[in-house]
């Protein structure tokens, strides 16, 4: 069974507002593919829907994983499959530290293997082992596990609990909206360096970002151009260069043609 994400001709809307508008794409095992795209071209709406946001309307098409349409599935179910979704703005949840939410994640996925359900609960040792190893390779203080899941964090630090939740869960298909946004070059070096030691010929990884400078630390196989809520253009890391370089106007120019 293929691990490719494949997305066919996906329409959504949000309240009466069209957004995406006929989406084909297709991210591939193994390897790592980015869509770029001007502000309002519906990159975010498309990774909230691989993800199972409520609020948007799917109103065509399908989006198959694992040879089932995860349109059908709720979003703890798209988990489990082994999707994973790093928000471009995270939220606080006040109360509940750090360590607590991981290890109840990764226990929640330990349940849905179907392991004895004495081995289910991840032993403490083993869960504070894989955290800090997760931890020193983003330049976390190991205090940050005491405290309160995002509330009062700064814009690196949440995104590195994102990176950090990818490596404890391992998921199979990991979708980055925006992980670029907010960050400085240090903390944006630091990111990349969590994903691309994360990278593995089983896992795929669809990164969407607005700019170049990201995809000079986590290196595309493949670009494609979002606009208007369809993919326009398909190409290779050279794609990306062109963009920086040029800008959107003479693609936008292309399609309006």
């Amino acid at each position: 069974m293929s691990n490719d994400l494949v997305i066919r001709d996906l329409r959504a809307n949000i309240g009466d507002k069209e957004i995406l508008k006929g989406v084909n794409l297709t991210v591939r095992q193994g390897t790592i593919h980015a869509i770029m795209g001007p502000n309002g071209s519906g990159k975010s709406t498309l990774s909230h829907i691989i993800a199972g946001h409520p609020s948007y309307e799917v109103t065509g098409g399908e989006i198959i994983y694992k040879g089932q349409n995860i349109l059908e599935l709720e979003p703890d179910e798209r988990s489990h499959l082994g999707l994973f979704l790093a928000f471009q703005y995270p939220v606080a949840v006040p109360g509940v530290t750090v360590a607590n939410f991981l290890r109840a994640a990764m226990n929640a996925h330990r349940a849905e293997e179907g392991r004895d359900p004495k081995e289910t609960a991840i032993p403490v040792a083993q869960f504070r082992k894989l955290m800090r190893e997760g931890m020193k390779v983003l330049e976390m203080d190991e205090g940050f596990a005491r405290r309160y899941l995002n509330e009062g964090f700064s814009g690196g630090e949440k995104k590195r609990l994102e990176i950090l939740q990818m490596t404890m869960l391992k998921p199979s298909m990991a979708v980055m909206d925006e992980t670029d946004s907010g960050l400085d070059i240090d903390a944006l070096k630091v990111v990349s360096q969590g994903v691309n030691a994360l990278m593995n010929p089983d896992m795929g990884v669809l990164v969407i970002t607005h700019y170049q400078r990201l995809l000079n630390y986590i290196k595309p196989n493949f670009v494609s151009v979002m606009m208007e809520g369809r993919i326009v253009r398909d190409g290779g890391p050279e794609l990306a260069l062109e963009l920086e370089e040029r800008g959107y106007d003479w693609i936008r120019e292309e399609v309006n043609a």
